[in-house]
């Protein structure tokens, strides 16, 4: 039985720490939200969301929120893209990566996209953010999570990572791997995950985190540093993955952890391949958290493992004339930059964005098509820049248009003239809408209106 599996496993592994470690201050699931900084800071949202928060311990943007029956994915801050709501725990591996604006960062297993969303608030608007994900439906919602959170500058792949490996070697200057696992973490977020767990699900996933960390190996360049994590306790996945890894790669060295959070990681699930394990991280479910794993990796400088492969930038195309003329009236910061079409599509490239050869679902922003030598913009035009469009219906939470506007109602214009606007709530981009005869009307998609 899955039950029985895991827990001799741990009572042999943690003795008389078992008790302690596994118990939790409740039987509910922790919930947490991540602030999105490129749209606000913790302190604001706290002030001004209404939503009785305090700080999480795992990362500076985090909340904890405390009333566990309020709909977050209803709030209008969530679909402004003010937070991305998960597991609190789960916002500590991004955190570690130490991204900088400018760089190359690679997510290689994203879905569904709150660590990406870190990655991308941490490079604010500069360099470039690939998120990978293998299975198609999670990829479209990770597509989808980065358009609401307002990102600019990331391709979103739905790649094996083995591929990515061959089309970008050593091209990032992060990566991070959050594995596929067994999610031991998650029993008490999910019983399904317990109800299909045994020995079998832990070997598989462990060998598919092997492939996945060499293709992210092969993906990182001289110097970078690589974050490994998972939501599992098992050591086939953990600690005795990073040992196997180590023996396969000795470019690499092991980083220490912070203490700001968890538990050190431990001797005796290093496996066959024995290394220092306190320099890794836990997080037990009495910690505050569900359960999460780990390592901070750094690859050897340029000396000691060669030159790496160029990459070919991606070719901008031709200034399409009607984009032009719409970003001239609403968008004038986005008129000169790059763009590429795709038959009717404008993408706004993002900075560095190389040529690639694989299944991209986004690359950039989608700015919107060409109809008839007319611009019409896309959803995700405004929720990227529309804090900088010229024509803005501006709410306010408190606003009653401003829950109208989210059911896909026509609002009135009170500071919009007539036209292509942004309609916004205290300042952050809802969607687009055009104004007509004193009225907006919504052009909020329909599968993210607050319906019924």
């Amino acid at each position: 039985m899955p039950k029985e599996f895991f827990e001799q496993r741990e009572r042999t592994l943690l003795g008389e720490r078992y008790e302690t470690l596994y118990s939790a201050p409740s039987k509910t699931a922790a919930r947490g939200v991540t602030v999105n900084l490129l749209r606000c800071t913790p302190e604001w949202f706290a002030d001004h969301a209404g939503l009785s928060v305090s700080p999480s311990p795992f990362c500076s943007a985090g909340l904890l929120i405390e009333d566990p029956a309020v709909k977050l994915g209803r709030h209008p801050y969530h679909h402004a893209g003010a937070f991305y709501s998960q597991e609190p725990s789960a916002s500590a591996p991004a955190t570690m990566l130490d991204v900088q604006p400018g760089m190359k960062v690679l997510d290689l297993c994203a879905a569904p996209g709150g660590k990406s969303s870190q990655l991308a608030a941490a490079l604010g608007g500069e360099g470039l953010l690939v998120s990978n994900e293998y299975d198609g439906g999670r990829a479209v919602i990770l597509r989808q999570n980065l358009e609401r959170m307002g990102v600019a500058n990331a391709v979103v792949l739905n790649e094996t990572p083995a591929r990515i490996a061959v089309a970008l070697p050593g091209f990032f200057d992060r990566v991070l791997v959050d594995a596929p696992c067994s999610g031991e973490g998650m029993f008490r977020k999910e019983p399904q995950a317990l109800a299909q767990h045994g020995p079998g699900l832990v070997a598989q996933c462990a060998a598919l985190g092997s492939e996945i960390l060499d293709a992210a190996a092969a993906c990182l360049a001289p110097s970078g540093v690589l974050v490994y994590s998972t939501c599992t306790f098992a050591p086939e996945e953990d600690e005795g993955q990073v040992g196997a890894f180590l023996a396969r790669h000795p470019e690499f060295e092991l980083l220490p952890w912070p203490d700001r959070f968890g538990s050190p990681g431990e001797a005796n699930r290093c496996g066959e391949y024995p290394f220092e394990a306190e320099k890794t991280r836990r997080i037990w479910p009495c910690q505050g958290g569900e359960g999460h794993f780990m390592a901070k990796l750094r690859k050897a400088a340029p000396e000691e493992t060669g030159k790496t492969v160029r990459v070919k930038p991606a070719k901008a195309a031709k200034p399409n004339a009607a984009w032009q003329a719409f970003a001239g009236e609403y968008f004038p910061q986005l008129a000169g930059l790059p763009t590429m079409q795709l038959e009717d599509m404008v993408l706004l490239m993002p900075e560095g964005m190389p040529a690639l050869k694989l299944h991209v679902l986004r690359a950039g922003v989608m700015a919107g098509t060409v109809q008839k030598n007319r611009f019409v913009p896309a959803h995700h035009l405004f929720t990227a820049f529309g804090g900088g469009c010229t024509n803005r219906e501006e709410l306010t939470l408190a606003d009653a248009r401003t829950q109208a506007w989210l059911r896909g109602e026509e609002i009135e214009a009170c500071t919009a003239h007539s036209g292509w606007c942004c309609v916004t709530v205290d300042g952050m981009p809802l969607s687009g809408g055009k104004v007509s005869g004193g009225k907006v009307k919504n052009h909020l998609p329909k599968a993210l209106r607050n319906l019924g």
